[in-house]
């Protein structure tokens, strides 16, 4: 084999490094896009306000506590802010804790309004329909001034942000899109086709030279 034509050990390496940094990167990349979601827009509503938010989407039936632990004492809502599918009915359920709360539904498409208790296991319920679709608020009314707020959005049509991870998700192993774990297997099988043929022509391979 000639000069020209040998290949070059030192080349060789740093195009096995380059394809393995590269996969590296498309690896990341994947691994960004799955840990990202969306939740809905909830404004300055919620803002600072105890209770997180949930996307409950797919669910027939949601339970929110009233009284839960936020916002200095027993007065959240929790979660504060919940994502739903038209047609879901939201029961909200009371601790017992805090003293004595209501729902009352203020800006937005969706009117209800519960009386004001303090007993444990009393619950209100409103089932949300296609002529709630948007983002309803709603308040506790001894406790709005410190915070007890909520809000309900309702069907896909709703200003939406970017969450990382699963922060704020629906509960449990954030959802993976397909086109991540395409990208990913993509990924690892170019690692490791590239690794093997650095492999093969290293044990292999005619004559190699410390070229530079």
């Amino acid at each position: 084999m000639s000069d020209n034509d040998a290949v070059s050990r030192r080349g060789l390496l740093r195009t096995a490094a380059g394809g393995v940094a590269a996969a590296g990167a498309a690896t990341a990349t994947a691994g960004t896009a799955a840990g990202q979601s969306e939740m809905a827009d909830f404004g300055s509503h919620l803002q600072g306000v105890d209770g997180g938010t949930e996307d409950l989407r797919g669910e027939s039936e949601v339970t929110v506590e009233v009284g839960a632990s936020g916002n200095g004492g027993n007065l959240a809502f929790s979660p504060a802010g919940i994502w739903i599918d038209p047609g879901t009915t939201v029961i909200w359920e009371w601790t017992g804790e805090g003293g004595g709360h209501n729902v009352e539904s203020g800006e937005g498409p969706a009117e209800f309004g519960s009386e004001t208790v303090s007993e444990a296991g009393f619950t209100f319920e409103f089932t949300f329909t296609e002529d709630h679709a948007g983002i309803t608020n709603y308040h506790c009314t001894p406790h709005e001034s410190l915070g007890m707020l909520g809000a309900v959005a309702v069907g896909d049509d709703v200003e939406t942000v970017e969450t990382g991870g699963g922060g704020g998700g629906a509960g449990g192993a954030p959802q993976i899109p397909d086109s991540a774990k395409t990208l990913g297997l993509a990924t690892f099988v170019a690692m490791v086709s590239t690794l093997s043929f650095a492999f093969f022509f290293l044990k292999y391979g005619g004559d190699y030279e410390d070229a530079a």
